[in-house]
């Protein structure tokens, strides 16, 4: 798949060598690198994360079948209704190669592997949780944001013992009619059966972002990349 090169944001009054973290946010389906760059931006300028940097990659533009084949950019294809019956395995796992290959360009560029944090909102979060878990060299933590768990029954066979121990921030609207809140609970549930730690938040939303999950979105990441 072709990837437009990601947007960067880091803090305007620091030198690129000063920086210290990445961010990696990946955005919902039929958006783009754009979408949660106000947020970015925001938790930037507060005094915790000003030597981060975020990186916002664009998904490749497809066809989606749930949606008549129209295309947009998505992290994979998606069919039918949820909850998911039938997954896009191979779509998720060119993804999954794609976020890699951000992760070692970070790496290369001097940020250990334990200062990088995968992100993600909806279809974006389920690349972020699946990959992390994969990664081989261990992570700062993921957060899975209005999302859900991709290819669950894999998780025991594919999982990384470099990243058993990652920090997980997943939260949830409880209105959501995107990708419902049992749904992620699901997820959720899975994930501390197979002694995962879960951060886990609900707000009184639907499929989206609100003031208070930024709020702890920043707790958070100030935790976990002190």
């Amino acid at each position: 798949m072709n990837h437009q090169l990601p947007l960067e944001l880091s803090n305007h009054n620091i030198d690129n060598s000063k920086i210290n973290a990445s961010i990696i946010w990946l955005h919902g389906l039929g958006a783009d690198g754009y979408d949660f760059e106000p947020i970015a931006e925001q938790l930037l300028q507060t005094h915790d994360l000003t030597d981060a940097r975020f990186i916002l990659p664009h998904a490749p533009e497809m066809p989606v079948s749930r949606n008549n084949g129209y295309i947009m950019p998505a992290w994979y294809d998606v069919y039918g209704v949820i909850p998911v019956s039938q997954e896009d395995e191979a779509g998720i796992q060119a993804s999954q190669r794609y976020i890699d290959s951000l992760i070692e360009k970070e790496i290369a560029r001097g940020i250990p592997s334990e200062r990088i944090v995968l992100a993600g909102f909806s279809q974006g979060g389920a690349i972020a949780l699946h990959t992390a878990l994969r990664y081989p060299q261990k992570l700062a933590g993921v957060m899975a944001l209005s999302t859900y768990l991709p290819l669950h029954s894999k998780l025991a066979s594919d999982a990384n013992p470099a990243n058993k121990n990652i920090p997980i921030f997943m939260a949830h609207g409880i209105f959501d009619d995107v990708i419902s809140l049992d749904m992620g609970k699901q997820s959720r549930n899975l994930l501390q059966s197979c002694q995962y730690f879960v951060n886990w938040h609900e707000y009184n939303m639907a499929h989206s972002l609100c003031a208070e999950e930024i709020a702890d979105i920043h707790s958070f990441l100030k935790r976990v990349l002190p």
